[in-house]
């Protein structure tokens, strides 16, 4: 007599689960660097759109005066999802901050990253005035709420 019982036996299903486990640890890192890298992206455009923001300010000043200076908060005139007038720091993922020489945002993962920035003539030239902002290579900041 044959046994007609349709199912999986235990080996199929542990052998399944294996894969499943495989695959797995192989996608979610590949996603995480995704994030990370969208994250660091959506940055940059948020840290050009603050740089054009201070120079058309600053051009402005040139019109009016003949001396270019620059907000001494890049966030003045930008609209930036996440930034809180006059907050000086970060407690929630997406936010962004700035606290006077610092421009501070957390990403998803809580880590902090933050930029310099300066409204001060940073150029030694004669009619070469401009802040600047910091490198775009950001830095890690460890437990900043």
């Amino acid at each position: 007599m044959r046994n007609n019982n349709k199912g999986f036996t235990l080996i199929e299903l542990i052998m399944v689960t294996i894969i499943l486990g495989i695959l797995a640890a192989v996608a979610v890192p590949r996603y995480m660097g995704t994030v990370n890298r969208a994250e660091a992206a959506a940055e940059d455009a948020v840290l050009s759109a603050l740089e054009a923001n201070a120079e058309a300010y600053a051009m402005e000043k040139f019109m009016d005066t003949g001396r270019k200076s620059y907000p001494t908060n890049p966030f003045d005139g930008a609209s930036v999802d996440g930034y809180t007038t006059g907050a000086t720091s970060v407690a929630n993922s997406g936010d962004w901050a700035f606290d006077g020489t610092v421009i501070l945002h957390k990403r998803n993962d809580d880590s902090v990253w933050s930029w310099t920035y300066t409204s001060t003539n940073d150029a030694t030239g004669q009619a070469d005035d401009r802040g600047s902002f910091g490198a775009r290579s950001t830095s890690s900041v460890s437990n900043v709420d």
